[in-house]
């Protein structure tokens, strides 16, 4: 596994402090949340694009994802609006090097969500890059995911990312959720909570959240991918900055890391 953090646990940080927080902390990867106040959004120049990814790459560092808030099932918004929203992430992820970017459920009709992925997946294909459908919201499940991603039938374009917390607290048994999701998992997210109904953030291992059942599952499975810690700081302020947390994130990672075949 290799160890990645969300610059949600960073908000009023740029990016050279975010950078700087992850390096320090032995990470290999940023996840970066595409927002204005973060700096990095589909609205930048080409000119800054280049500069977010050699400043990233200066530090020794990898872009391990972008996490986007396109909602793929959403009812509301038409087929052209979702699609072109997401199309404009998917080209920022390549012209920065990240392997793709993060979407949203926000509904629960797998139908609308293949129809909308089948629209973008020539070109993210084309690109290099995929979309990462989180484990959330109307979606929480691993089975919800996975029907999703079967529809679609893109898994060069398409693919799952586990947030830990969500299937659990839905009350879906950690090894259904990864044998649902182990034909498309490709990103995993890392955080404890207090409880299924209470999801303030708390240090991993202080919680509720199963980290050492999920961590052996996703070991004896060989996950080897992106493994991000998401702090969920900028909805929770009163919690401890993220420098206090990423050292048991890395003991997690390391702890669970698929070990070679001898």
């Amino acid at each position: 596994m290799r160890l990645a953090v969300s610059t949600l646990g960073m908000p009023g940080l740029n990016l050279d402090s975010a950078i700087e927080v992850a390096a320090k902390a032995g990470c290999e990867g940023l996840e970066l949340r595409l927002h204005p106040d973060t700096g990095v959004h589909a609205g930048l120049s080409p000119a800054e694009r280049a500069a977010v990814r050699e400043r990233i790459a200066d530090a020794g560092l990898s872009i391990a994802g972008l996490a986007g808030y396109v909602g793929i099932c959403d009812p509301e918004p038409a087929d052209s609006s979702v699609v072109d929203a997401l199309l404009a992430d998917l080209t920022l992820a390549a012209d920065l090097g990240a392997p793709g970017v993060r979407v949203f459920p926000r509904g629960g009709d797998p139908a609308v969500g293949s129809r909308r992925l089948r629209a973008v997946a020539d070109t993210a294909a084309s690109l290099g890059v995929r979309v990462f459908v989180e484990t959330h919201d109307k979606m929480p499940t691993g089975a919800a995911v996975a029907e999703l991603l079967a529809a679609t039938g893109r898994p060069d374009a398409a693919v799952a990312l586990w947030d830990l917390l969500h299937p659990w607290r839905h009350g879906e048994p950690l090894e259904e959720t990864l044998a649902a999701l182990a034909p498309y998992l490709a990103y995993v997210q890392v955080k404890d909570a207090v409880s299924a109904t209470d999801t303030t953030p708390v240090p991993l291992w202080s919680g509720s959240v199963p980290l050492d059942a999920a961590g052996e599952l996703l070991r004896a499975h060989g996950y080897d991918g992106w493994v991000s810690l998401e702090w969920e700081r900028t909805w929770y302020p009163q919690v401890a900055p993220v420098e206090e947390i990423l050292p048991g994130a890395a003991d997690w990672v390391t702890r669970y890391s698929a070990r070679p075949v001898s």
